[in-house]
């Protein structure tokens, strides 16, 4: 079985994740999208929050799964059975950044890296530019999963 993890904090989880998770499905028999708990990030949302609402968007998918981790990507990689990390490429920045990590993870623990490139039309969106829309009540200016299905922007409003 090929497994592959898809890691990062979402927070929140973008139309641009989305489009990550949907592009490396078929390539993997399982995915596991890792939300990532770092204790000295300030986050959002709370992580089980997260979790919560990238598992709505994914229900009906029966290769995907979604977990917390707060420890290494290869050792979060190892207990999931995975051989290989996805990882979406916005910019020449980002690609600097992925290869970085790509050999640190490979180094560590054989860690193979799946680069997936952004549409372009999403290039320009990254969860720090939502949060900071989301603040200023500009949320809904930015492009959204289809139907906003799980988004946690909705969910939060839900609650106020």
């Amino acid at each position: 079985m090929r497994t592959a993890i898809f890691v990062g904090s979402f927070d929140p989880f973008t139309v641009g994740h989305d489009s990550i998770v949907r592009r490396a499905l078929p390539l993997f028999d399982r995915l596991v999208i890792g939300v990532g708990v770092n204790v000295d990030k300030h986050y959002m949302w709370p992580a089980d929050e997260r979790v919560a609402a990238i598992r709505r968007r994914y229900a009906a998918e029966k290769a995907i799964e979604v977990k917390t981790y707060d420890d290494l990507t290869v050792d979060f990689a190892r207990r999931e059975g995975a051989r290989f990390v996805v990882r979406g490429v916005r910019s020449v920045k980002d690609f600097e950044y992925e290869r970085d990590m790509a050999d640190a993870n490979r180094a560590l623990g054989g860690l193979e890296t799946i680069l997936l490139y952004a549409e372009p039309e999403l290039a320009y969106v990254s969860s720090s530019l939502m949060r900071e829309l989301e603040r200023f009540g500009k949320g809904e200016n930015l492009p959204r999963p289809s139907q906003r299905e799980g988004a946690l922007s909705e969910d939060k409003t839900e609650k106020d």
